[in-house]
């Protein structure tokens, strides 16, 4: 694939632009006031919240959405997934002006169908792929986070260059950007956070803690032991790769990587990973999950609180809690 840098940019597409940042959360804010620093014309799009708050503490003007809509030329939503296609429906389209640009930064509305543009409009993505937090961060220390950009519909012709040029405005092209399709994008993001990020780690270090404590072991050890210390493992990938981190541990836990990993993730939890893309690309997921959303996600709610019940993090809001008490001493 091939990598866009700063040189690959022109952040003066953006003169005389106005954009638009549809919802003020935690990606909204981290990317509008990137934008903003790097001397983009930014407005807010909010309903009337704490977030539209915190957006006119931070200096922006902030419009009901369908005004901030007509404002602007490109329109960049950052709500979540499942607000997009009813937003879109109600205060976005009727409001979208010719040649304007929408824009998000995950494809999920748009392979699924939530939202189809006219064709006169553009059809941009830029993504940053890290949190908000560690986004905002970067670009204040001078570099940025690494992203994706893409173009889906051209209708002014020059897509490319304006979603380059705000990938540019967040700093994402001083670490690099990586060009691809919505359905790449949409597909693996959705992948990778269902089967290895948060599903695969999160029951991976649920079974662990539960079989040390079920065999005896004291809680606060087993935190420490399959939670706390998977930090410092992936940190150690993150720096140098999977070889990096066996350099660093010993060669009993090396062993013990090649001997029993395969024995706990073994070879039809790949086949299980292969049903769960297919049922992404597929549609299925995306039906099942915005069905759920459209119900007041009753099961999404209890499961969020089941975890919340879950011994593991009782025993790490203790544990966590100490480690804040040592650091204020």
């Amino acid at each position: 694939m091939n990598i866009l840098h700063d040189k690959d940019a022109d952040l003066a597409v953006l003169s005389g632009k106005t954009v638009a940042v549809i919802g003020y959360g935690n990606q909204g804010s981290a990317q509008a006031l990137c934008m903003r620093d790097s001397g983009v014309k930014v407005i807010v799009g909010s309903i009337e919240d704490a977030s539209a708050k915190k957006a006119r503490e931070d200096g922006f003007e902030v419009y009901p959405i369908a005004e901030a809509t007509k404002k602007a030329d490109i329109i960049h939503i950052l709500l979540p997934d499942e607000f997009h296609g009813p937003v879109y429906k109600n205060d976005i389209a009727p409001n979208l002006k010719p040649g304007a640009a929408l824009s998000c930064s995950h494809g999920f509305n748009i392979i699924f169908k939530q939202i189809e543009p006219p064709a006169n409009v553009d059809v941009i993505m830029v993504a940053p792929k890290s949190p908000a937090s560690e986004e905002r961060k970067a670009f204040l220390q001078g570099f940025g986070v690494p992203g994706l950009i893409s173009v889906k519909q051209n209708g002014s012709g020059k897509a490319r260059e304006i979603v380059l040029a705000m990938a540019k405005s967040m700093g994402f092209t001083r670490a690099g950007c990586l060009e691809c399709t919505f359905e790449q994008e949409t597909y693996e993001d959705l992948f990778g956070e269902q089967t290895v990020l948060c599903g695969g780690t999160v029951d991976l270090m649920k079974y662990g803690f539960e079989v040390l404590v079920e065999a005896g072991y004291p809680a606060e050890m087993a935190y420490f032991e399959v939670v706390h210390e998977l930090k410092l493992i992936v940190d150690l990938i993150f720096e140098g790769g999977i070889q990096k981190m066996n350099a660093v541990i010993s060669n009993t836990a090396e062993w013990g990587e090649y001997t029993t990993g395969p024995r706990i993730i073994t070879p039809d939890v790949k086949e299980r990973m292969k049903v769960a893309l297919t049922e992404i690309e597929n549609g299925t997921f995306a039906k099942n999950w915005l069905a759920e959303a459209r119900n007041g996600a009753p099961n999404l709610l209890a499961k969020r609180k089941a975890l919340g019940d879950h011994q593991v993090e009782i025993v790490g809001k203790q544990i966590r809690s100490l480690f804040e008490r040592k650091l204020q001493k």
